[in-house]
């Protein structure tokens, strides 16, 4: 399990960059389903602007040649395509959007942010597994807009404008990664709103509950000069903390500092005392 990092806070970190992408036994399963809802809902799960499909294809041509070259045993260069794990191809020459080839080649969700007059704007994307937000109301907008709700983020907030700053000076050779957490009530993989997130208030109700981690990196794209921001959600049921005891506590301090407004965001203000509660018997 990953560490959990301070809520509402930007926690970014250099990132290896043979670190970007990371694989484990449940890749499979997270492709199956991200080809389930394409095939149900495509426009809610990707989108595209015009005049992206050089950068979508330099993605592409990045991502490949990492997953080659790291994972050798797991992605073989088969024709025009690459299989997974023996078993699953992926067509590169498909005529499909380059961004959707790769979102079928990994677990993590891919995002191209792009500069503009407005600052750095959504113009394409492949995700699957959103967190409590809608990729069909982000698209196209820039930064502070897009985490307008996120108090302490929106626009003209301090934390806008340094978040900014990081996307104007990431270096192409330098990528960085966070993580953000919170808590839901299922394991679905697609979340685009927030009924199944926070859980319950009576402390009992936690008992089945999931720690949601998403692990977030952005990497600058030498030649397009975009940045890709990519999204991989690791689900674990909250019961898995006891196997990881060091990190109930700081999670219980970052829950007791939470402010008003941050738990009424995270849907927690009738709920920490609960969680907590939870959290102190593991």
């Amino acid at each position: 399990m990953h560490p959990f990092n301070k809520a509402f806070s930007i926690g970014l970190t250099p990132l290896a960059p043979a670190e970007w992408i990371e694989v484990d036994g449940k890749l499979d399963a997270y492709l199956q389903e991200k080809d389930r809802l394409h095939a149900a809902i495509p426009q809610k799960v990707f989108v595209q602007e015009p005049d992206t499909r050089a950068a979508q294809r330099e993605v592409l041509d990045a991502l490949a040649d990492h997953l080659l070259h790291h994972f050798p045993r797991l992605y073989v260069r088969d024709g025009s395509g690459i299989t997974i794990g023996g078993t699953r191809n992926v067509d590169l020459a498909s005529g499909d959007p380059p961004l959707l080839q790769a979102a079928r080649l990994v677990q993590e969700d891919l995002v191209i942010m792009r500069h503009s007059a407005e600052g750095w704007r959504l113009v394409a994307a492949s995700l699957s597994f959103p967190s409590s937000w809608s990729l069909v109301e982000k698209f196209g907008k820039a930064l502070p807009q897009i985490h307008a709700p996120v108090p302490g983020f929106g626009p003209g907030s301090r934390n806008a404008g340094l978040i900014n700053r990081i996307f104007d000076n990431l270096k192409v050779d330098q990528p960085v990664k966070r993580l953000n957490w919170s808590i839901y009530s299922d394991d679905e993989l697609y979340q685009p709103d927030r009924s199944a997130e926070h859980g319950s208030s009576n402390p009992d109700g936690f008992s089945d509950h999931f720690i949601r981690i998403e692990r977030q990196t952005l990497r600058k794209m030498p030649v397009s000069g975009d940045i890709l921001f990519t999204i991989r959600i690791h689900l674990d049921p909250l019961s898995a903390l006891k196997s990881n005891p060091d990190a109930i506590g700081p999670f219980i301090e970052q829950l007791r500092a939470l402010g008003a407004e941050e738990l009424d965001y995270k849907g927690m203000a009738e709920k920490r005392d609960g969680l907590i509660e939870v959290l102190e018997a593991l």
